[in-house]
């Protein structure tokens, strides 16, 4: 089936105000018309590093989602989920809102604050696991990074929260800065090992991170802000017992790309699930 006429796309960014900044997502809130080639299709011709596709409504703030970035379909988007959030929230109003997903029900909460609206989801049941020597030898490998530039208090693991990433910290601000890696090695691993982004980064402090995703998964060289590695990390972070139960962490994510944004990371004692939240705008 191609793209019905009607179609309509809006563009919108994820995790900063600033339509120059945070990560774009094409939304469709209406994608009923559409085949998995021509949701496809769009997701390539928009270049984004992901669109969301909605279909059936309930009535009762319910939706079924779909992710597709240029090259292939993904479980589950972050930023995208938030650009859709906020496209519903600027039509329907702020509130609650149930995402039906490939990699199961997340809830978003819409909230309004002046001028700017919030996204906050909630993560599927997240998990944590190690990764054996000769995989992680072959990401330092594509990524041209000495096993000596880890940060030896933040180990490697590969977490989940929706989708799969590999967690590195680099022992430094610069090494973080410092990336330009081997995109088809890299790819093939990531392929290997069924993940969706690398999640790069560097503590600034007890809370405060800077991150870098590479995504060619996706055929996107870096994604500008990535909720569900976000979500993902916030999982790592408790797993590792590296923050307290009940912490609110912040993920600085895009600067060294030009597209700085934000992505806040809340940890509850009484859930295992993560929180992640940030603004979005419009694009045009």
């Amino acid at each position: 089936m191609s793209r019905l006429p009607s179609t309509e796309v809006l563009r919108y960014t994820a995790f900063s105000a600033d339509p120059d900044g945070g990560n774009p997502a094409g939304v469709v809130l209406d994608a009923s018309g559409l085949d998995d080639a021509a949701m496809l299709s769009l997701a390539a011709e928009l270049g984004y590093s992901e669109s969301a596709f909605l279909t059936a409504p309930d009535g009762r703030g319910g939706y079924t989602v779909r992710y597709f970035s240029p090259k292939a379909e993904v479980p589950f988007c972050g930023h995208a989920t938030v650009a859709t959030a906020i496209a519903l929230a600027e039509r329907d109003g702020p509130g609650d809102l149930l995402l039906a997903t490939a990699a199961g029900t997340v809830p978003v909460t819409v909230t309004r604050d002046g001028d700017e609206l919030r996204a906050t989801l909630t993560s599927v049941e997240p998990q944590v696991f190690d990764i054996g020597p000769e995989d992680l030898a072959e990401a330092l490998a594509a990524l041209d990074w000495p096993a000596t530039d880890l940060d030896p208090a933040l180990p490697p693991r590969i977490a989940y929260a929706g989708a799969r990433h590999l967690v590195l910290a680099a022992a430094t601000r610069e090494r973080l800065a410092d990336l330009d890696y081997d995109f088809a090695r890299l790819e093939a691993l990531m392929h290997r090992l069924d993940l969706t982004t690398l999640q790069l980064v560097s503590r600034e402090s007890a809370t405060v991170f800077h991150v870098r995703d590479p995504f060619p998964v996706g055929g996107v060289v870096e994604d500008p802000a990535t909720g569900a590695a976000a979500a993902a990390f916030g999982a790592y972070t408790r797993e590792l017992g590296l923050v307290p139960d009940d912490a609110v962490l912040t993920l600085h994510q895009g600067a060294d790309m030009g597209r700085p944004g934000t992505l806040t990371v809340e940890l509850r004692p009484d859930d295992t699930r993560i929180r992640v939240s940030g603004t979005g705008t419009r694009i045009g």
